[in-house]
């Protein structure tokens, strides 16, 4: 069976799509896709820094936005039991990284986290992927997780 141009353009466009999803998993709650649009619908942030020795400008939204848009709450909700919990951020190609969650509430923290799709007011590379966690205090560049596509809560035990 041969696909027409258009037929093949609209199974590109839904590939391309389905790799703008992010999905967030609250513990063990069903995921919330979020599509770009919805990202892209939340206050931007942009940040200057030093990526690989080059100075680079980052535009995304603060990672703490990305959660709360999800169902994460932060602020006084953010105690007890919960201060043990973390965010585990997940690649495209395996590597993961732990965030605890007081270091994205801004009652704990003025640290930023950005959940960046541009740089430089381009769309993220493909060695980038369409997501790309940023953190421009951080001395080392090891949770700078690129291809990012799924974030999930979990507690410690």
């Amino acid at each position: 069976m041969l696909l027409s141009a258009a037929s093949f353009v609209l199974l590109l466009l839904a590939a391309v799509a389905q790799c703008q999803q992010l999905a967030v998993q609250i513990l063990d709650a069903k995921p919330v896709v979020l599509a770009r649009t919805d990202l892209e619908a939340l206050s931007h942030v942009k940040v200057t820094t030093t990526a690989s020795g080059a100075s680079a400008i980052f535009e995304g939204v603060a990672l703490e936005a990305v959660l709360e848009k999800a169902g994460v709450e932060f602020g006084e909700a953010l105690k007890k039991k919960r201060l043990a919990s973390c965010l585990l951020v997940e690649a495209a190609d395996g590597y993961r990284v732990v965030i605890a969650l007081p270091e994205l509430d801004p009652a704990f923290t003025d640290k930023q986290f950005v959940l960046a799709f541009l740089k430089d007011g381009k769309v993220l590379d493909e060695k980038d992927g369409s997501y790309r966690i940023v953190i421009p205090d951080e001395k080392r560049m090891a949770r700078w997780v690129r291809q990012v596509t799924t974030l999930k809560i979990v507690d410690v035990q």
